[in-house]
C-alpha cells in the first residue's frame, strides 16, 4: 500500500475528537495556531481529518502504531507477560493504553509552548475527548438500575476504562459488601433498643416525674417544664445509648481493620490477575515523556522546606476557617432560637429546640456544599504553589489538602454537638452568653446524644438521597438538553462525533470526586458510629445505587474517561487507615463524654441500690434520674416573677441536667469522679480497641499466599528461562549446546 496522504489516517479507527467552533475559522490568527498545533502533532506520528457540522469543526486524531511500538520497547511488559517475538504480525494494543498515550502526548506542550489547555482559554479549541465505541457491552451487563444486585464485570470495566476506574469500582463493591455484616449488627443493636422501649427504669423514671421541674433553658419560652414531658424523647434516646453501643463501637473499630486487610487481600488478587503487581508509576510516566520528546530530561525528586511551611501555614489558617464556620453555626442556632420563640407559629414556639436542632443541620449542609468548591480551589492553588514532580505526585498531594479540608467541613459542627454543645453555658441564674446578649444553646432535655442522632441523621439522609438525586439528574437534564438542540449529521461517523461532544463533560478530577464522596461516607459511617448505629444500614443502600449510579453515568451520560493505570487506590488508602484511627478515638469519646452510658454505670456500682454488691430486688438504676440532676433554687434567678409554672404551684427549686451543689453551685464531688472514670474509660477503651485493629492487622495478612507463590513461580520461570536462553554460550560440547537449542524459547 502507498504511504496516505498529508493529514489523512490510514486506518479509519479515530483515537481522540479535537473540536473547535466554527467561528474561529473566520479568525486567521486562530486556523493558523490550529493547523500549528495540527502540524506538531503530525510530526509526532499522528494523523487527522476534518469534519464539519453547522456549530463545529471536528478534528479526528489517530496515532501511529510506531508510537505504541516505542511504548512497548521501553516498557518490556505493560500489558502482561512479555509476548514472543513473531514476525508480520500487526502491533496489537489495547484501547485504553492507546488512549492514554495520546492523551498524554496531545496534553504536553507545542514547539511554541502552548498547552492544549491554553488554547483552550485562547478559544483556538474548545474541548478534546476519547469517543465511546463498543460500549454496548457495559450498558446491557452493568449500567442498568435492574443489574443493582449483581456482580460488576471488573475484567470488563478495566478493558474499557483502564485500571484506576476498574479498581475504585472493584473498592465500591468490596465496601459494600462489607457493609452487610456492619449493617445487620447496627441494625440489631439499635432494635434491641425497642424491645426496652417501655423496660427501662430511666424512661419509667422520667415518664412518672410529674412532680420534677426543669429550669427554663434558654431566652425563649421562660417557664419550668416537667420532666415527665421528654418521656418520649427518653424512650427514642435509649434506642442508641444503651449497653450495645460500646460494644457496636468496638466491632466497628475490628470492622474497619478487617475490611481494609481484606481488601489489601483482594486487591492483590485483582491487580496480579492484570499482571500489573510489578508495574512502576514512575517508570510509566516516564517512559511517556520519553515518547512524547526523546530529549526529556528527568526531574528528579526535590523538597523545599520554606515552601512546605507556607503550605502548612495556610492549610492551618484553612482549617481554622473551617472551625470558625461551626461557631458561625453557632451564632446561627442561637438566634434561629430566639426567633422561633417569637414566631406566630405555635408549634414553632412549643418545639423550639428541635426546630433549632433541625434547621441547623439544614445549614450545616448547605455549607457543606459551599466550602466543597472553596476547598477545592484552595487545595489547587496549594499545589500548583509546591509545583510537584508528576501528575500522580501532584494528586496525592492535592488529596491530602482537599481531604484534611472537607474532613473539617463536614466533621467540626458534629465535634462541637458531641462534645462542646452545653458543656460551657453556666449554670441556671448564671449562663455564660453570647456578645453578653444570648444565651447560648444547651442540649436536647433528653441528651446531648439526640441532638447528635439528629444532625447525623439529617446529613447523612441528605447526602444520601438529594445528593444522589442531583448527582444523577443534573447530568442527566444536560445531556437531554444539548441532544434535543443538535442535528444528526448524515454521515456516520460524523454523527457518532456529535453524539459524543453532547455528552457531559469530564475532567481530571471526576474519578476523585467519587472517591471523595466515599471517603467522606466512610467517616460518617465509623467516626460517629456510636451516636448513629443506623449509619453502615443507610450506607448500604446508598451504595447500592451508588454503582449504578455511577456507572450510567460514565457509560451513557458522560463522555468517556481518559483511562489511568494504577495498581492500587493511592493516597486514598491511607486516608481510609486514618479515618479508622480517628474513629476509634472518636467513638471512645462519644461513649464516655456524650452518651449517659458512664454515668449509668458510676451509679449502679457507687451509688444505687445495688452498690458495693448487694443484692436488691429494686432495679438497679432506681433513683438514677433523681441523682443525675442538680438542684437550683428558684430565687436566685435575677427575675424569678417572670418566669411561667404552673397553675396553682409555686416552684421554690428547679433542675438542671449537671453535676453541681446544691448551695454554692460549684461542681460536685459526684462530677470529678465521673471525670475520672471517664477518662479512665477512654484511655481503656482506645487502647482495648486499638490493640484489636493490630492484631487483626497482624492477623489478615495483606497478601494472600497463593499471590506470594504465583509471583515466586513467575520469577522462578523467568530466571530458568534466561538461563536456559544462555546455555548455548555457556555449553561445554556441540551435543549439549544443540540440546539447549531445542527447549530456547
Amino acid at each position: 500500500m502507498g504511504a496516505p496522504e498529508p493529514g489523512r489516517p490510514d486506518q479509519t479507527q479515530t483515537d481522540y475528537v479535537l473540536v473547535a467552533d466554527c467561528r474561529t475559522q473566520r479568525d486567521p490568527g486562530q486556523v493558523l495556531r490550529q493547523r500549528q498545533f495540527l502540524r506538531h502533532l503530525q510530526a509526532k506520528g499522528f494523523q487527522y481529518k476534518v469534519k464539519k457540522d453547522r456549530e463545529k469543526v471536528f478534528f479526528g486524531i489517530r496515532a501511529d502504531s510506531r508510537i505504541f511500538g516505542q511504548y512497548r520497547t521501553l516498557l518490556m511488559e505493560p500489558e502482561g507477560p512479555a509476548p514472543r517475538p513473531q514476525a508480520a504480525q500487526p502491533l496489537l494494543m489495547r484501547d485504553t493504553t492507546r488512549i492514554r498515550i495520546v492523551s498524554f502526548i496531545l496534553n504536553r506542550s507545542t514547539a511554541a509552548g502552548d498547552t492544549f489547555e491554553d488554547l483552550v482559554k485562547d478559544r483556538v479549541f474548545e474541548t478534546q475527548f476519547p469517543l465511546h465505541k463498543r460500549e454496548e457491552h457495559l450498558q446491557r451487563k452493568w449500567a442498568r438500575w435492574r443489574n443493582m444486585f449483581r456482580e460488576q464485570p471488573i475484567d470488563d470495566i478495566r478493558n474499557y476504562f483502564g485500571e484506576k476506574v476498574a479498581l475504585y469500582f472493584a473498592w465500591l463493591g468490596w465496601y459494600t459488601y462489607m457493609l452487610v455484616p456492619a449493617a445487620l449488627v447496627g441494625l440489631i443493636v439499635f432494635l434491641s433498643g425497642f424491645s426496652l422501649f417501655n423496660a427501662s427504669q430511666i424512661s419509667k423514671e422520667i415518664c412518672e416525674a410529674h412532680d420534677i421541674f426543669m429550669c427554663p433553658r434558654g431566652d425563649h419560652r421562660r417557664q419550668y417544664q416537667r420532666l415527665s414531658d421528654t418521656c418520649t424523647f427518653a424512650k427514642l434516646t435509649h434506642l442508641f445509648d444503651n449497653e450495645g453501643t460500646v460494644i457496636f463501637a468496638i466491632f466497628m473499630a475490628l470492622w474497619a481493620t478487617v475490611f481494609l486487610e481484606f481488601w489489601k487481600r483482594q486487591r492483590a488478587r485483582v491487580v496480579l490477575h492484570w499482571h500489573l503487581y510489578g508495574w512502576d508509576e514512575d517508570q510509566e510516566e516516564v517512559a511517556l515523556e520519553l515518547i512524547n520528546c526523546p530529549d526529556y530530561k528527568l526531574q528528579r525528586h526535590q523538597h523545599s522546606y520554606l515552601k512546605s511551611t507556607i503550605i502548612l501555614a495556610l492549610s492551618l489558617l484553612m482549617i481554622g476557617l473551617m472551625i470558625g464556620m461551626a461557631h458561625v453555626l453557632v451564632v446561627y442556632r442561637v438566634a434561629a432560637a430566639a426567633v422561633f420563640s417569637s414566631s406566630a407559629l405555635p408549634f414553632l414556639e412549643e418545639q423550639v429546640t428541635t426546630a433549632v436542632v433541625v434547621s441547623g443541620a439544614l445549614v450545616h449542609y448547605v455549607t457543606i456544599l459551599v466550602m466543597t468548591k472553596v476547598n477545592k480551589y484552595v487545595a489547587l492553588k496549594l499545589c500548583d504553589y509546591e509545583k510537584s514532580r508528576t501528575f500522580s505526585e501532584r494528586e496525592s498531594k492535592f488529596t491530602v489538602k482537599f481531604f484534611t479540608l472537607q474532613f473539617f467541613a463536614h466533621f467540626s459542627s458534629l465535634v462541637y454537638i458531641a462534645f462542646i454543645l452545653g458543656r460551657i453555658n453556666g449554670h441556671p441564674g448564671n449562663s455564660v452568653r453570647l456578645a453578653g446578649l444570648w444565651k447560648l444553646e444547651e442540649c436536647h432535655l433528653s441528651g446531648c446524644m439526640m441532638d447528635l442522632f439528629v444532625q447525623m441523621a439529617i446529613i447523612m439522609g441528605l447526602k444520601q438521597t438529594l445528593s444522589n438525586c442531583i448527582e444523577y439528574l443534573t447530568p442527566w437534564l444536560a445531556h437531554k438538553c444539548r441532544s434535543l438542540r443538535g442535528s444528526e449529521a448524515r454521515d456516520p461517523e460524523l454523527r457518532d462525533w456529535q453524539r459524543n461532544y453532547r455528552l457531559n463533560r469530564v475532567h481530571t478530577f471526576s474519578l476523585f470526586d467519587e472517591f471523595m464522596e466515599m471517603m467522606i461516607q466512610y467517616g460518617f459511617t465509623t467516626i460517629f458510629v456510636a451516636a448513629f448505629p443506623l449509619a453502615p444500614l443507610l450506607a448500604l443502600f446508598s451504595n447500592l445505587v451508588e454503582i449504578r449510579l455511577d456507572a450510567i453515568k460514565m457509560v451513557r451520560l458522560r463522555r468517556r474517561l481518559v483511562p489511568r493505570k494504577a495498581k492500587d487506590i493511592g493516597t486514598w488508602l491511607q486516608v481510609l487507615e486514618t479515618i479508622g484511627v480517628l474513629a476509634v478515638i472518636v467513638n471512645g469519646m462519644v461513649i464516655a463524654f456524650t452518651s449517659e452510658f458512664i454515668p449509668r454505670v458510676v451509679y449502679k456500682y457507687r451509688y444505687g441500690p445495688c452498690r458495693h454488691g448487694n443484692r436488691s430486688s429494686a432495679d438497679c438504676l432506681t433513683g438514677y434520674i433523681n441523682h443525675s440532676l442538680s438542684v437550683f433554687h428558684t430565687e436566685h434567678f435575677r427575675d424569678p416573677g417572670r418566669i411561667k409554672g404552673p397553675e396553682n404551684i409555686s416552684i421554690t427549686e428547679c433542675r438542671y441536667r449537671d453535676y453541681r451543689n446544691a448551695e454554692d453551685y460549684n461542681f460536685s464531688e459526684q462530677f470529678w469522679i465521673l471525670l475520672a472514670v471517664r477518662l479512665a474509660f477512654l484511655i481503656l477503651f482506645e487502647h482495648v480497641a486499638l490493640c484489636i485493629k493490630l492484631v487483626a492487622a497482624w492477623f489478615v495478612p495483606d497478601v494472600p499466599q497463593s499471590v506470594k507463590n504465583k509471583v515466586l513461580e513467575d520469577k522462578y520461570d523467568e530466571l530458568r528461562d534466561r538461563m536456559w536462553c544462555g546455555g548455548p554460550r555457556w555449553a561445554a560440547t556441540p551435543a549439549s549446546s544443540s540440546s539447549l537449542r531445542s527447549t530456547d524459547v
